[in-house]
């Protein structure tokens, strides 16, 4: 049986959250197994990529209260199948891209040495 074909990622999507990446130390852009990542060291801050359906989503880590939050607001937020804290989000033209950096920021803290982490403001804080 034939698998879907998976649309690429819109090339301003990218740009806009590698901007957003730009700001973390040492958080870098590589492709994975569908889309792309942004990793920093062996651990991966977020995963964005179209799927099956034609959807494009973006994977990322939160603390374990925001997941359960997100989880019960419903879309564009969903809860993943693996990981205790790994929540996503649906792209499309109306995404807040404030938040979602925000939530990347946050996602960074979290999988960050803390050397790294400490360097970077908590979302909402005074810098």
């Amino acid at each position: 049986m034939a698998t879907a074909d998976r649309p690429d990622v819109p090339a301003e999507w990218l740009d806009r959250l590698d901007r957003i990446m730009a700001g973390l130390p040492r958080a870098h852009l590589e492709s994975a197994w569908v889309g792309m990542r942004w990793r920093v060291g062996g651990a991966t801050i977020a995963h964005v990529f179209g799927g099956e359906d034609g959807l494009f989503r973006i994977t990322f880590r939160a603390e374990p209260e925001e997941v359960f939050a997100l989880e019960h607001m419903g879309p564009p937020y969903f809860r993943t199948d693996w990981g205790l804290n790994v929540v996503g989000m649906l792209l499309d033209e109306g995404t807040d891209w404030g938040e979602l950096a925000e939530m990347l920021t946050d996602s960074y803290r979290i999988q960050a040495p803390a050397r790294l982490a400490d360097q970077v403001p908590q979302p909402g804080s005074p810098s």
